[in-house]
């Protein structure tokens, strides 16, 4: 306790930084200083973490050398509690124990690599509430979208439990008589998962889940600014794989900024990268990782759009879109932020929204009733007010909200008015996605029009269109329909399942993560050819003499 002391005191150049009013502790003290600090100490508790969730590298040991870094509550920005970052060196020892613990995991049956994965659900499963709520308390959305995002590595846990009893080869026909031809998918070896703050529990589960049951070993950048979900996520996997006599180090951890990030994707020894954020981090990321010759993820801008046709049913849509524009508020990569309707239903349907955003409530996403929380960071709450600048700059309107919330309860967090713009789509705030809760409206004339505007933007992850007609539906699904990775029709465009694969094309990135036939992106394809013949038949009829 005297060494930490120290070490805590040498940093008060860093702690006079931090508010007056907040809490300055490590996360593994024990007295209340806050409303949020006690919010988190019964987190702790229930989760059974309130001893050492401060250091922020786990490799097999908790362990961490670097800079102290608060963990902000959205909904006031008082510190939640302060986490020791990892290192480069740190990181450095954390992919050579990774490798060691992978050699042992890929020799298990996949069967077997199934039952440990169903102990990690129920595991999850045993701590859903806590876990739900800290991702509530730490990011921002409300907490029965908390607890849902840990359902869906509740959910994706249960699919690699189906993958370990399905991960076929192929028998593919030779034109070589006394031959046979296989294909077989073998472990990479590590992957190393670099997730977003909007989803720090779901993103990680889809890769590690899937990472897994393929026989990888899995190591894991959190978003600096939800270190706390990540440490807490990290110790049910180890307690986990301790109980099954398993190397934890198999699911290990660095949290830390940039310079940990860049290195985790220079670095060799990650055989495939999983990234999650911007488009412009994106592109690096991708540039690097194709130099080495490794495999990359990529998950990056959404931007994306629902249609509303002259058919459709406006009470099913109105619903729809206002779950997919204000859900999270606004900060999922599946948020819709283009409207595209028809003219002679636009009046209509923009009345509906109005009485509908009216109804939202902003607030605590701990507090009953409350439907949109806060933004994650005071920056977005610039990038905000920067986007609705840009839309009256360019000529565009304020239909509703706009405005920045600092009243009472609200004054001292990240909150902001979930609005509706009228806007054309040649605009070029149209164009480049805010990562808050805006929703840009437009209109068209003709289904070709929309499907135009659709896809006149760079990005490309998902598409919805509400239609009662079969051939619209089939023309959106089809070649000259939506150029999304996601193509829904009368569901809004974010709540994907994650049996299908989930993903987008063009400055999305291209990466499909989840369900589907996703898990080989995890695995090494070998196209195996044995002959059995005695004989030495050449491929093409081929014959040297």
């Amino acid at each position: 306790m005297l060494s930490r002391a120290t070490s805590i005191l040498k940093r008060q150049a860093f702690q006079r930084t931090l508010s007056a009013a907040a809490p300055r502790v490590l996360a593994g003290a024990a007295r209340p200083y806050s409303t949020t600090w006690n919010q988190y100490r019964d987190v702790l508790e229930q989760l059974g973490l309130e001893k050492n969730n401060n250091k922020g590298v786990f490799d097999g040991e908790w362990k961490a050398a670097g800079d102290i870094i608060p963990s902000y509550n959205p909904v006031n920005n008082e510190v939640i509690a302060e986490v020791i970052q990892g290192t480069v060196g740190e990181l450095d020892v954390a992919f050579d124990r990774v490798a060691e613990a992978q050699k042992i995991w890929q020799e298990l049956p996949v069967p077997q690599r199934g039952q440990v994965l169903l102990a990690m659900r129920d595991a999850l499963v045993k701590n859903i509430q806590p876990l739900g709520k800290l991702v509530s308390l730490e990011m921002g959305k409300i907490l029965p979208e908390g607890i849902g995002e840990v359902q869906e590595y509740v959910d994706i846990l249960e699919y690699a439990l189906g993958l370990s009893r399905m991960l076929n080869g192929a028998m593919i026909p030779s034109e070589r008589p006394g031959h046979v031809m296989l294909e077989t998918w073998n472990p990479l070896g590590t992957v190393g998962v670099i997730s977003a703050f909007n989803f720090p529990v779901a993103v990680y589960g889809w890769n590690s889940a899937i990472a897994l049951v393929a026989g990888n070993g899995v190591l894991w950048k959190p978003s600096p600014t939800t270190p706390l979900v990540a440490i807490a996520v990290t110790k049910i996997l180890e307690k986990t794989l301790r109980e099954h006599n398993l190397p934890p180090a198999l699911c290990s951890l660095v949290t830390g900024g940039t310079d940990v990030g860049q290195s985790m994707t220079k670095d060799k020894r990650a055989h495939a990268i999983s990234f999650t954020g911007s488009t412009k981090v994106g592109r690096a990321v991708g540039t690097v990782v194709q130099e080495r010759f490794g495999k990359s993820i990529l998950e990056l801008g959404g931007n994306n759009a629902i249609i509303v046709t002259d058919d459709c049913d406006l009470d099913l849509a109105a619903r729809a879109i206002l779950f997919a524009a204000v859900g999270t508020a606004g900060q999922r990569c599946t948020t819709t932020r283009r409207l595209i309707v028809h003219e002679s239903v636009y009046d209509t349907l923009m009345e509906r929204l109005v009485k509908a955003y009216d109804q939202v409530k902003v607030g605590d996403p701990l507090e009953e009733g409350i439907l949109c929380g806060p933004l994650h960071t005071k920056e977005a709450v610039n990038i905000y007010e920067q986007t609705l600048a840009s839309v009256k700059n360019q000529g565009g309107q304020v239909l509703y909200g706009g405005k920045v919330l600092k009243e009472g309860k609200l004054a001292n967090g990240n909150f902001v008015a979930p609005t509706l713009t009228r806007v054309t789509p040649d605009m070029d705030v149209v164009k480049n996605e805010a990562f808050v809760p805006i929703l840009h409206t437009m209109t068209y004339k003709t289904l070709d029009e929309a499907i135009a505007i659709n896809n006149g933007v760079a990005q490309g992850l998902s598409s919805s269109i509400f239609t009662t007609n079969p051939s619209t539906i089939f023309k959106w699904i089809g070649s000259s329909g939506a150029d999304s990775g996601i193509i829904n029709v009368n569901i809004p465009t974010n709540g994907a399942e994650i049996g299908g694969a989930f993903g987008g094309e063009k400055e999305t990135g291209g990466g499909r993560e989840s369900g589907s036939d996703s898990w080989k992106q995890y695995c090494r394809r070998g196209t195996c050819t044995i002959n059995y013949s005695g004989a030495l038949p050449l491929a093409q009829g081929i014959n040297f003499g």
